[in-house]
């Protein structure tokens, strides 16, 4: 079953920012889930390419946005999305100049694709102990709860099964309007592009649903799909070992044509699914975080 939830941590010493790195945080959550399943936690440091998982970069609320933006001592990265109702989630960060405060409230996205892996890591939840410390470097860190059912407060929190997912797509709707919120590229041969064309997206998508989903699809109608709006612009992420280059921001397609309403109903399914999977690579660290927007 796709699960996207958040869990709200309490850092009780600053977190220097080389901590704050997708590929540490990739082993704090591979900790969390050995704490209570060392085999799960070995299967998913193993697995080589579409994970059964993705993680967001830890965020600020949107109060300490605001403060820490008037303040030269916290210096973020972030990206403002066009909403019409303003919440604590719209502004998504991946990269810190500063360390993040003790005693700052922060929120960590963790999304679950793997349905063969659901009851497993729904133990994770279950049995994690709030009382105990985590470590990200030299500091530690305590959940202080999880939201993993929907509210209107936090976009990012979701769930249904791939069934739910796909019968609930519709086979009418032929505007889809994607928000990539940090940086996403995608391979392209042996080199990465940052440019977010319909064959990369889709194609990222449709390879991680057909993977977990049991529901097989072919390869969508990509020729039928159209850019309608686009408003991106490339962005880095760098830490000690590597520079990442990809886009953010929004695309709008259409699909345009003579199409048969299944395939309509694919290509929905899977710009629905693109709040659990991201897009592109590198999203077990916090890259391509990529959500459907509704009403843009």
């Amino acid at each position: 079953m796709p699960h996207s939830l958040v869990l709200n941590l309490l850092p009780v010493a600053p977190i220097p920012s080389q901590f704050l790195t997708g590929r540490h945080l990739h082993a704090l959550f591979l900790n969390l889930v050995s704490a209570v399943d060392t085999d799960l936690s070995a299967y998913l440091h193993d697995q080589t390419n579409e994970k059964a998982f993705t993680l967001s970069p830890l965020q600020l609320n949107r109060k300490e946005i605001y403060a820490n933006s008037t303040n030269s001592t916290q210096s973020v990265k972030k990206k403002v999305l066009p909403t019409a109702t303003s919440t604590i989630s719209d502004a998504i960060q991946w990269e810190y100049k500063q360390p993040i405060r003790e005693n700052t409230p922060i929120w960590w996205r963790i999304s679950l694709l793997d349905d063969s892996l659901s009851d497993r890591l729904t133990q994770l939840w279950l049995q994690l102990n709030f009382d105990r410390p985590w470590h990200l470097g030299p500091a530690d860190l305590y959940i202080t709860n999880i939201v993993n059912v929907p509210k209107s407060t936090q976009p990012w929190v979701n769930f249904c099964t791939y069934a739910e997912l796909f019968d609930r797509a519709s086979e009418t709707d032929r505007q889809i309007s994607l928000t990539f919120c940090t940086p996403t590229n995608f391979r392209q041969g042996v080199y990465d592009t940052a440019m977010p064309t319909r064959e990369s997206i889709f194609s990222s998508l449709a390879n991680r649903w057909n993977k977990y989903s049991g529901i097989p699809i072919e390869q969508p109608c990509i020729e039928a799909i159209f850019p309608s709006f686009f408003n991106i612009r490339t962005e880095v992420s760098v830490d000690s070992r590597s520079k990442f280059i990809g886009c953010v921001g929004e695309v709008s397609y259409r699909i345009m044509g003579d199409v048969n309403p299944v395939i309509i109903k694919q290509i929905n399914a899977l710009a629905d699914f693109a709040l659990y999977s991201g897009v592109g690579r590198k999203t077990p660290m916090g890259m391509g975080m990529t959500r459907r927007l509704k009403d843009f």
